[in-house]
């Protein structure tokens, strides 16, 4: 995938499959150590340990759709590419939380993407779950909670085409204020 943001949804999408209420995502830049960690923690069904030890094989999958999962693999092999890696944390009845750690000025690290576009397409298609998006950057925070947004909608959905649009413009600001100081981190 040629953005990060890319396999922030596809690893969304598994947890939704898995029957997960919930689901966090974290981004993470820390420039003095050179790293850019992106976490991904849901409530589904989780898996148990051979399945989560096999996880990252392209040619595991739980899906009876199709006989492979690629997601996960590549975003190991991207992780590794950039001197970082990939961390599967589950178990059954528990959830699952997937852990990547890149380099965050190493060349082959893909870009973030349009992170706030991807949030928003996340949100309205999946409006029934509870999304938390969290952005740190240098130690300054801003973040995004479905739960937050539901609260002063007054019922107004979460797939309403206004509501994607002040979603995305709302975490675009966000985040781009947040990383203002070094903007090479956008990317």
């Amino acid at each position: 995938m040629k953005e990060i943001s890319l396999h922030i949804m596809d690893i969304v999408q598994n947890s939704v499959e898995a029957g997960a209420t919930k689901v966090s995502i974290g981004v993470d830049v820390d420039s003095g150590r050179d790293l850019l960690t992106i976490t991904v923690s849901d409530n589904g069904r989780g898996m148990d340990s051979e399945m989560t030890r096999r996880v990252t094989d392209p040619f595991v999958t739980s899906r009876t759709t199709r006989r492979v999962g690629l997601g996960l693999s590549l975003l190991k092999d991207t992780a590794r590419q950039t001197g970082g890696r990939l961390e599967v944390l589950s178990a059954e009845g528990e959830g699952t939380r997937v852990i990547a750690t890149l380099g965050l000025s190493h060349i082959d690290r893909p870009p973030l993407g349009d992170i706030a576009s991807t949030l928003a397409c996340l949100i309205a298609a999946n409006k029934s779950i509870d999304i938390d998006y969290h952005h740190a950057c240098d130690g300054r925070e801003f973040s995004v909670r479905t739960e937050e947004l539901r609260s002063r909608l007054s019922g107004v959905s979460l797939a309403d085409p206004l509501v994607f649009c002040f979603v995305r413009e709302y975490a675009e600001q966000g985040i781009s204020q947040l990383c203002s100081t070094t903007p090479s981190l956008l990317v």
